[in-house]
């Protein structure tokens, strides 16, 4: 029976009051049972009521087996991962409140909404805040899509001399006043605030709270609005007629409570668009325990994650769990409640994210991120040929040494995602824009006749230009110069071309506030590519080449202090510092470099050896400790000096869980802040989650000619990667197919420009599956 109330939601969570409802809270569900008595050839003989009134009609032992089975709790129940709400920290006091500033300059608020306007833009909105010290009405910021208000309150609060921080939303305030909005733009604050005495600074500005309504969102509805809404109509299609479709590889999977980032990664891994993963997991029979592939115990099934894998991967594929069709999407259907037709994938969630800090919680993870750490499972688990070889590739760099040209190439090791970052400045134009900030118009107009807005677009092409583009490296040490620190030059190519490509969009970056925000960009993804010209060349006849290392001597891996630069030392010591701990910082980051060896004095003066002598013979512990930590210092001290939130401790954990990659580390730092001390204490226990092949693989890697087909998307629609909801579109049959969680339909526009990771196939394995798997 559906209840569901219709109601929006207030508040980011699901099955919580206010929050989204999920659908088991849509219905009551009424349960039956019965004892059946069956014969192999005939099937059912009888079958008797089984419930309070009849159980003692029953032999004991027969109602004991009944009764257990009936209140076996079962995973399901277990993990409880219905409800789910965002964590929101309370509100504190602001401390500007008691002793707030009041100018007495005679103005009163009218209590007439229509009367409210920004003072500086002379603009109604609904985003309109009252400074509580002066009266002054401005428009609030603009949110992070481009809407919102006109920045009128904080352009005040920064032209009164940041003297008068406390404002409150128009619209919010009601006899209950504890729910209005307050925010404080003071920089200790800079965030919403409880204001004990609101009620008595509102009254004098003439503002009598009794009886006054709420007439404008408040900003965490606003904030569930623009999560559930930002590139919806796009991604999820909305508006098209979707027919929808069921069979092998066209079966939904039902969201456990923000489990969509799962759920997309697995359709695309598991769902038959990969035949080499179907081949492998999914053409197991109806028993599972007896694939060869998976020599286990019944008992240990339910933690066996091949198993699982084998498990959910065959209901995907077999069309096995696949319910009547409706007519259409939009349309309601009886059967999507049934339990037959539901697949949960509770124990495959639960096995692969039971020791993982973020994937073993209820609330909404990176599905990039996910993706990386299921192939890293997956390889963990696996004897034979791994998950990762199809997606693997290694890039080749090419380094030129500044001081004396000489070239050096270097391989890397394999990688599974190749990570983009999206080049605003190669931004498409078009006529009559800023030539600072080109866009294109995604549409002429909406639904409602008003112009839709104009979102700037990128290629892939920019994107990959961006990514093999020469970069610049300091402070690179030279084992064939003695050592010596010398700028080079490195561009980067792929030394292979993997069976399947995924590419990864950065779609986010650090704001104002310090928090990841997504950007607002179309990439254009024709569904043909050619990355033949990135592919790597190697030493080419007349390139003078850096002699091997073996040659020259191995190169130390941190100066001595007898090989420190003095003037270096110099301009430490002179700035107050002692001089072991002078000694010390600049060991840590090559001997020469004053600025980074500051970085590291400051986060490590408060050690307790930091004024010891050092130990003799050269290195020092805290350099000794960097070295054990198996990173790159001169990559931690560069992301320290570019993120600029994060100490060098925090900085080479996040380095050591992801293998080296500093893009990943610096997007597992952000999406970590709210806590990221016990997330780096809870890595002790996590295997890395990085995107390097398990080195058990000595199969050569795939080569071909670089050509690609898009057969698969994965896009987000919200605000960052830790909140949202997650769309897969994979290519059937040469068809586009839309999975948003349970519903599975044929897609009319697959959100191409849109997506946050797209899965490519090299074009000459098309109907031709890896035999190995």
């Amino acid at each position: 029976m559906d209840t569901s109330t219709g109601t929006s939601a207030t508040k980011l969570g699901v099955g919580v009051e206010g929050g989204f409802q999920s659908d088991l809270d849509k219905y009551d569900t009424i349960s039956t049972h019965s004892i059946v008595l069956m014969n192999k050839s005939s099937g059912i003989v009888v079958e008797l009521p089984y419930n309070e009134d009849t159980k003692n009609d029953f032999p004991m032992l027969v109602s004991q087996s009944a009764d257990s089975v009936i209140n076996h709790a079962g995973l399901a129940v277990q993990q409880d991962l219905k409800a789910w709400e965002l964590d929101e920290e309370p509100k504190p006091v602001s401390k500007y409140a008691e002793g707030l500033p009041f100018v007495d300059n005679g103005v009163k608020v009218s209590s007439n909404p229509a009367d409210w306007k920004c003072e500086q833009t002379g603009e109604v909105t609904d985003h309109l805040w009252l400074n509580l010290s002066d009266g002054f009405i401005g428009g609030g910021r603009k949110n992070w899509d481009g809407s919102g208000g006109t920045n009128g309150a904080l352009d005040h609060f920064a032209a009164t001399g940041e003297k008068y921080p406390l404002v409150v939303k128009m619209g919010t305030i009601t006899d209950d006043i504890s729910t209005a909005d307050c925010y404080s733009y003071a920089k200790d604050e800079d965030g919403p605030v409880t204001i004990p005495n609101l009620k008595e600074l509102l009254e004098k500005r003439g503002i009598i709270v009794a009886g006054m309504q709420k007439t404008v969102k408040s900003t965490a509805e606003l904030e569930v609005e623009l999560n559930a809404t930002y590139a919806f109509d796009a991604i999820t299609e909305k508006g098209a007629h979707l027919v929808p479709v069921a069979g092998p590889g066209l079966q939904g999977l039902q969201n456990l409570g923000n489990s969509c980032y799962m759920n997309s990664v697995v359709q695309m891994l598991l769902g038959g668009s990969i035949p080499e993963l179907a081949s492998r997991y999914g053409s197991v029979g109806s028993d599972v325990t007896k694939n060869p592939l998976i020599g286990i115990s019944a008992s240990s099934a339910s933690n066996d994650l091949l198993c699982q894998a084998a498990k959910l991967s065959t209901a995907l594929t077999s069309g096995v769990f696949c319910r009547p069709l409706p007519e259409s999407v939009e349309v309601s259907d009886p059967s999507s409640s049934d339990p037959k037709y539901r697949l949960a994938p509770r124990m495959f969630k639960n096995v692969v994210g039971h020791d993982h800090v973020d994937f073993g919680t209820g609330q909404q993870q990176d599905a990039a991120q996910y993706f990386q750490y299921l192939l890293e499972s997956k390889d963990d688990s696996d004897a034979a040929l791994v998950t990762s070889h199809l997606f693997s590739y290694k890039t080749e760099s090419r380094l030129v040494c500044e001081a004396d040209s000489l070239i050096k190439y270097k391989e890397s090791p394999a990688e599974t995602m190749l990570s983009l970052r999206i080049p605003m400045s190669e931004a498409t134009t078009a006529v009559g824009d800023a030539p600072d900030v080109k866009r294109q118009k995604s549409e002429d107009s909406g639904e409602d006749g008003k112009e839709k807005k104009e979102v700037p677009t990128v290629t892939i092409d920019a994107c990959l230009n961006a990514w093999s583009a020469s970069t610049t490296i300091d402070d690179c040490r030279w084992p064939h110069l003695q050592n010596a620190v010398s700028r080079a030059t490195s561009t980067t190519r792929f030394a292979n071309f993997p069976r399947y490509l995924l590419v990864h969009m950065q779609r986010y970056e650090l704001g104002d506030d310090w928090q990841p925000h997504k950007i607002e960009v179309d990439i254009d993804v024709p569904e043909e590519i050619s990355l033949h010209t990135l592919r790597s060349t190697g030493p080419q006849d007349g390139e003078n080449l850096v002699p091997p290392e073996s040659e020259v001597g191995e190169a130390p891996a941190v100066p001595s202090a007898s090989t420190l630069d003095e003037n270096a030392l110099s301009q430490l010591i002179e700035m107050g510092f002692n001089m072991n701990g002078c000694k010390r910082a600049l060991m840590a980051v090559g001997g020469s470099n004053v600025e980074a060896a500051m970085n590291w004095v400051f986060e490590h003066n408060g050690d307790a050896d930091f004024n010891d002598p050092l130990p003799e013979g050269s290195e020092s512990a805290g350099v000794a400790a960097a070295s054990d930590s198996g990173v790159d210092e001169g990559v931690v001290m560069s992301l320290v000096e570019n993120l600029g939130c994060f100490n060098a401790d925090q900085v080479r954990a996040a380095l050591k869980h992801c293998n080296g990659a500093a893009d990943r580390a610096a997007d597992w730092l952000f999406s970590h802040m709210d806590d990221l001390d016990s997330a780096i204490a809870s890595l002790d226990n996590v295997a890395p989650a990085g995107n390097t092949v398990s080195s058990k693989s000595s199969v050569p890697l795939e080569d071909g000619d670089g050509k690609y087909n898009l057969v698969g998307l994965v896009s987000h629609i919200g605000k960052n990667t830790g909140s949202g909801h997650y769309v897969a579109h994979l290519k059937k049959d040469g068809k586009w197919v839309i999975f948003n969680d349970e519903k599975v339909a044929l897609s009319e526009h697959p959100p191409t420009r849109h997506a946050y990771m797209y899965l490519f196939q090299r074009s000459d394995t098309v109907g031709s599956p890896h035999a190995g798997y």
